[in-house]
């Protein structure tokens, strides 16, 4: 309800926060909105963590949504997408739902070709986290995740911070401590069109991925091996078009359906230096990720079925969104060749992603 004299907040999205009020899990969720000096605004829930849109000015200055989502908690609710969600413990993949630590054997849910992905059915993107708004450009949120949930060990403390900042990008900090040693692999699961267009596919979109690798994986999605990108289709060290290469004859891109692949990236935990770039030259909007992470998973929107209604009633069709998701390798806990992902007692879990925005 709006006090005598109240004026109701004017958000450029034209989401109505009144829609994602609910309670679930004795808990309250909402809608927080995030603004900068330029104009560029963010919307999240604090229903698993979920950015529900990003206004972005386009090269003709117009406010433009360049992330996919419901325009209320319901639809959320009743999703079993990741549309814009805190990821965790484990983002990506865990095989067959196992792993070992100090020789003990931890069993996870398989929700995923026998697969354990992203925390499973239950993980971070389907609980509702403790929001403070710290001022009108930073949210932070919180959640306990509680020894034993999702067959992890340890109580896992974690905060996540999301801000915006005046060149036009949202930072997002991701901080956990434990009492047991755990995994711990945070991510968020956006899907980006920065087009402009509602329901379009991301075909036209240019990328580039600074990676001289991947980690090439089995039909089910876990890697066997690193292999390199040159010559290949999943070669993005020189920008080209998602469609461009997308329905090649490559053994990864069939088993992908398209790219849903680990890219290990030349940065090598340097947060000041490009790991990706996407640009749609219909908008002429740019993003650029910034990271400390060692990998990041390039996806294509392969498994939108075109059924999916979105905000306003949009249908987002097949191929209608790409996500970047900066984390360590999948499947890390069972390869130890790969970075490890083990967060002990006394030590500190801190990630980072940066999605800045420009135009050209």
């Amino acid at each position: 309800m709006l006090s005598c004299g109240e004026k109701e907040e004017k958000i450029i999205s034209g989401l109505n926060k009144l829609n994602f009020n609910a309670e679930k899990d004795g808990k309250i969720t909402a809608l927080y909105v995030l603004k900068n000096a330029k104009g560029m605004e963010a919307c999240i829930t604090n229903y698993g963590g979920r950015i529900v849109s990003i206004m972005v000015p386009d090269k003709n200055g117009k406010p433009t949504d360049v992330v996919l989502g419901y325009d209320n908690i319901g639809s959320y609710l009743a999703s079993d997408g990741n549309f814009g969600a805190l990821i965790g413990r484990y983002g990506n993949r865990i095989a067959n739902g196992k792993f070992s630590l100090d020789g003990i054997e931890y069993t996870l849910p398989q929700n995923n070709n026998g697969h354990c992905l992203h925390g499973g059915p239950k993980g971070f993107h389907t609980k509702v986290w403790d929001a403070t708004q710290i001022d009108n450009r930073t949210l932070e949120l919180k959640y306990l995740s509680q020894d034993g949930e999702a067959g992890f060990q340890g109580n896992l403390s974690v905060k996540v911070t999301y801000s915006l900042t005046d060149d036009n990008a949202l930072s997002i900090l991701y901080e956990a401590t434990t009492d047991l040693p755990t995994v711990c692999n945070l991510t968020n699961h956006s899907y980006f069109n920065l087009s402009g267009v509602p329901g379009s596919q991301i075909l036209d979109h240019q990328v580039f991925i600074d990676a001289n690798d991947i980690t090439a994986v089995d039909s089910t999605l876990i890697p066997y091996a690193i292999e390199p990108v040159e010559g290949t289709p999943l070669d993005f060290r020189t920008p080209v078009a998602v469609g461009a290469r997308i329905n090649a004859d490559n053994d990864q891109l069939i088993k992908g359906r398209g790219y849903d692949h680990n890219w290990i990236l030349n940065t090598k935990g340097n947060i000041s230096a490009v790991a990706a770039k996407v640009v749609s030259p219909v908008s002429g909007i740019v993003l650029e990720v910034y990271t400390n992470e060692p990998g990041i998973q390039f996806y294509t929107g392969n498994f939108m079925s075109g059924k999916d209604k979105g905000k306003f009633g949009v249908v987002y069709p097949h191929r209608g969104a790409l996500c970047l998701e900066t984390q360590h390798y999948p499947d890390s806990p069972n390869q130890p060749e790969f970075p490890s992902t083990t967060l002990r007692p006394g030590e500190k879990y801190m990630s980072k992603c940066i999605y800045k925005f420009l135009t050209q």
